[in-house]
Formats: structure tokens, sequence, C-alpha cells
């Protein structure tokens, strides 16, 4: 099987690189829109760079995209004209008509289509969803989750990020309906700016929590920030009627009356590198016919309009009820 990857920065070298660890696949190809990067990404054998997408779509079995977002439809639709099954890092489009339209273009393909929401395939976060919809755990009444980066992304980043609703916390907006399984009826958002007046200058804010109410009557609250002192801190707890159940904790996780963790997570690579691999093997598995997706691109369509409620609720000071 030869798999092919479609930019090769930081995500898409280590995409690489964890394809080219898997007996599975013969040969990874690297595709790059920038002259001479994808030459420069080749550093072990069973790597190879090719010159253009067109050379890319032909002599791969699947893409992964990894390119920046504003190119993710126009490279997603290049797939499913060539036929090539694709995983494209999230999101598939920018904004909710973009990709309405986009998610019925694949619809109407029979070419596989998977959207690296990397959470969906982490063996914990797996096994938690298992436990929620066969009903072992009963009833959920509350989840918690809590997402807080390391450091503060690069402020020229800021004003193109899409703000903290869309970048950082879109992950839970994805994870945390996808566990509960079921519909979001009211969204509520607050946030503020406490770790650098950049944000406010970008119309952001780098502190927030959102409560979800979900349609049997569960909440979430989801507590998302840009700077942990301790490291990179992902979490989250399942109360339900028959048991509670937290995943996030382990030994790298920055938290504990012991003090500063010295060997705490910096930032997501390392904290979802099983995550990572996970999703490289279920792309193969979803190419070679053996697995469904878990991860297809209409349910993209959740986490941004809970992102957009978000944003409303904050600006609002409302929350924000309806088909989310």
């Amino acid at each position: 099987m030869r798999i092919g990857v479609a930019g090769v920065g930081r995500i898409g070298t280590m995409h690489a690189a964890n394809l080219t660890a898997m007996s599975q696949v013969d040969e990874v190809l690297l595709y790059d829109p920038v002259p001479g990067r994808a030459e420069l990404a080749v550093t072990e054998p069973g790597v190879r760079a090719v010159g253009d997408l067109d050379e890319l779509l032909k002599e791969s079995d699947g893409v992964l995209v990894a390119t920046p977002t504003d190119t993710h439809p126009t490279l997603v639709r290049a797939c499913l004209a060539a036929g090539t099954p694709v995983l494209c890092e999230k999101p598939i489009a920018a904004d909710l008509t973009a990709m309405r339209e986009l998610v019925d273009e694949i619809e109407r393909s029979t070419v596989p289509v998977l959207v690296g929401f990397q959470r969906r395939f982490d063996p914990a976060m797996v096994e938690l969803r298992r436990r929620i919809t066969s009903g072992e755990l009963g009833a959920v009444y509350h989840v918690r989750a809590t997402g807080f980066d390391a450091q503060p992304p690069d402020f020229a980043y800021l004003p193109t990020s899409g703000g903290i609703f869309r970048d950082l916390l879109i992950h839970d907006l994805d994870a945390v309906p996808w566990l509960v399984d079921q519909p979001v009826v009211e969204v509520y958002a607050s946030g503020s700016v406490q770790v650098d007046e950049a944000f406010a200058r970008a119309d952001d804010v780098d502190n927030a929590v959102v409560l979800l109410r979900f349609a049997g009557g569960a909440h979430a609250v989801l507590s998302a920030g840009r700077h942990d002192p301790l490291g990179y801190d992902h979490r989250i707890e399942v109360l339900a009627a028959r048991d509670s159940v937290a995943i996030g904790l382990d030994a790298r996780t920055p938290l504990g009356a012991e003090g500063h963790n010295q060997n705490a997570y910096p930032g997501f690579p390392d904290r979802f590198r099983h995550a990572y691999r996970n999703e490289m093997v279920v792309f193969t598995e979803v190419l070679a016919g053996r697995a469904e997706n878990p991860s297809p691109a209409r349910d993209s369509l959740v986490s941004l309009r809970l992102a957009e409620a978000c944003e409303k609720s904050r600006r609002t000071g409302r929350p924000v009820r309806g088909d989310l």
C-alpha cells in the first residue's frame, strides 16, 4: 500500500513518520506546493518526493491532506475527482457554507473521506465511547472536559486562527457530542483575556468556558485556555448512572499535589501520540475495506456549528438554543 502526504509541515511530517513505521505501508509519497520542500523532508528509506499533485494522486492508494486550511476544499475535491480516498486534517473547509457544499459532494461520491479529528482515534476515547453507547455506564449525567495549551500560539497566527472556539475548543466540541451521542440543544459560552492583550487585539479571548446541554438532559462543561505553566493538559471526565470514568490522567498529566511535573506533556503531539498512530492504522484499514469510517465529513458540521454558537453566545452574553 502506498500513501501520499500532501503538505510537509509539522503535522504532515509527523504523519509520514508514523506511516513509514507501519508494516502495511510499502511507500510514503510526499508532495508540497512549495518547490523543493518535499525533497528536503525525505529523510529515510521508504519515503519519496513527487513533483506535483497529479502524480501524488495517480500513485497513491490514499492521500493524507495536511496543507493550510484554505487549500483543503480544493485538495479534497481533487481526491474525489481522482477516486482517491483521503484523510483531511480538520477543518475540511473554513466556514459552514463551504463545508456544507463540500460534505454534499463527498456524500454524492463513493470515495472514503475521513476528517482528522485525532481524538476520535485515541484508544482511551474510543473505549470510553464504546462504554457509553453500549449502555455500560448507564445514562450520562455530566461531562467535564479540560483543554489547556502549555504555551500560547505564535501571536502572528491569531488573526487567522478562527478564534479559541474554532481553533482550540473545536476538538472538544467534536469529541464530547461524539461521546454523549445526543444532539446539543443549548450552548452558553464565556471568555476573557488574561494571558496577553494580543488576543484582544485579534478580537479573541485566551480563556473560555462552554456549557452544553444535550437533548437527553445531560450537561457538559468545557474549560480551555492558551497557557498552562505546568504543561499541556487535556482530560475528560464522564459521570453516569452506573459508573464514572476519567481519561487523560497518567504520569505525565500536568496536575497533582506534588507540585510541578518535570515530565509533563509539552504539547498535543506527545499527549496524543497514540491517537495519531492509531489514526494512520485506521486510515489504512478503511482503505482495505476492513473498518468503518469513524470520522465522516458530515460530523464536522456539528463541531463548526457549535463553535459558531459559542462565539455568538460569548459576544451577546446569552445562550444559543435550537437545533445545533
